[in-house]
């Protein structure tokens, strides 16, 4: 059925008011992010109703219902409360419908009243399940935020990428997760942060495991982030070809549970500065974000240059 959340932890809100079912009616489960506005159901159209949405109703359901007739509300009613719907909110400020209310209790089905408008219920309600059932998956790497922007910095075990994270941190700029970084899928984003057990602490070789929020202050650690590029190390191979204008190649990326993010393949070897490459790297990304690209800046130079001297 894929990840799910229950109703006991995504309820747990004062705005909201439960006036049917018992505690063991908020077992159940939410397996999809998107809320049921039940215009089609109310006038008895169910052939493709998703029953595993919450049902939300607003002001122009709670409107209907009133229209409608005893008979009407008794049918739509026990097909909405059912086992599979896991519960409805009525927002707004209204009072839930007599039959609805004994039909739930009956069923021991889960209603909530709330005073919120019915768009901020949807909209707060969809934001935290896109967050709690967004697909994820766990990659090695150090996460970092740097200028601004989520970097993930990859290589082989022991080339280095925890200390050049350190210089980073002490250069002002902030750790979301080292050694283990979870991703998750939410919109359109890939976000990033760190295993519970890991949150704020660096591990550095010869020193062991420090809390960078505890050393660097608590200005020096995020919670999450949004990852906008990779930064791939890999030892200096003389037999390989790496980028030295920056327009041999179409631009690389790697997917992350199918979302391409921007990549960057940074040779190591002695001698090289990488704290200083990666900020060099991370800015040079801002400015192609901006229409800037200098790579090509200096191709048309070239190009110029050779018009200028064939005249």
């Amino acid at each position: 059925m894929g990840k799910s959340v229950k109703l006991k932890d995504l309820m747990n809100n004062p705005a909201y008011k439960r006036v049917s079912g018992d505690e063991e009616s908020l077992e159940r489960e939410v397996f999809v992010a998107e809320i049921n506005r039940p215009g089609f159901e109310l006038a008895g159209f169910f052939k493709h109703s998703d029953f595993r949405r919450i049902i939300l109703l607003g002001d122009k359901e709670n409107i209907f219902i009133k229209e409608m007739t005893k008979e009407s509300q008794l049918a739509c009613f026990s097909k909405l409360v059912n086992d599979e719907t896991p519960c409805i909110i009525i927002a707004k400020g209204y009072e839930t419908p007599e039959i609805l209310r004994n039909i739930a209790c009956k069923r021991n089905f889960p209603i909530f009243e709330t005073e919120m408008a019915t768009g901020r219920v949807s909209i707060n309600l969809m934001g935290k399940l896109d967050e709690l059932l967004a697909p994820e998956t766990q990659i090695h790497g150090v996460f970092l935020n740097i200028y601004g922007k989520g970097v993930i910095i990859k290589g082989d075990s022991g080339i280095g990428k925890s200390e050049i994270a350190l210089e980073l941190i002490k250069r002002g700029h902030q750790l979301i997760a080292d050694d283990a970084v979870e991703l998750y899928h939410i919109g359109q984003s890939i976000i990033g942060k760190a295993p519970t057990v890991l949150k704020n602490l660096l591990e550095i070789r010869g020193i062991g495991v420090i809390d960078a929020s505890k050393m660097f202050g608590a200005a020096s650690v995020l919670p999450k982030e949004k990852v906008d590029l990779i930064i791939q190390l890999e030892r200096w191979l003389p037999s390989r070809e790496y980028r030295r204008i920056g327009v041999e190649e179409d631009d690389v990326t790697e997917d992350i549970l199918s979302v391409p993010i921007p990549k960057i393949v940074v040779p190591v070897t002695g001698g090289r500065s990488m704290s200083v490459i990666i900020e060099a790297a991370v800015m040079n990304m801002q400015l192609k974000d901006s229409g800037f690209d200098s790579s090509k800046e200096f191709v048309n130079r070239i190009l110029e240059n050779i018009k200028s001297k064939q005249v």
